[in-house]
């Protein structure tokens, strides 16, 4: 489980898969210097609810992760959280659409 230091405020527990593409959205969103909301459902053992920041160029952030190797990233998943990006509701923290594979049928000769 990663964290997310956003000021001073607390750090926001996101696990590092998520962490790690919500990063490529939110670092090119600043590089930008656009401002947006950041919102998310609370982790189990927290405050049931979602919580909402808004996020901007000048304020410090830091993103922490567990695990000491990137992941490989999800072409989909950053597009689609690219997309809420630039709603007027801002970033929603969405989970990953694992794509299946179809097993695939021998073909007989």
């Amino acid at each position: 489980m990663g964290s997310l230091y956003y000021g001073a405020s607390a750090p926001i527990s996101i696990e590092d898969r998520a962490l790690a593409h919500l990063k490529v959205v939110v670092a090119t969103k600043l590089r930008r210097n656009e401002s947006f909301t950041l919102s998310w459902q609370h982790q189990d053992g927290e405050q049931h609810g979602r919580s909402t920041v808004w996020l901007h160029p000048s304020i410090p952030l830091r993103f922490v992760f567990d695990e000491p190797d990137a992941p490989d990233l999800s072409r989909r998943w950053i597009e689609e959280l690219a997309h809420s990006a630039n709603s007027s509701g801002g970033i929603t923290l969405i989970a990953e659409h694992l794509e299946t594979v179809e097993p695939v049928e021998p073909v007989l000769s």
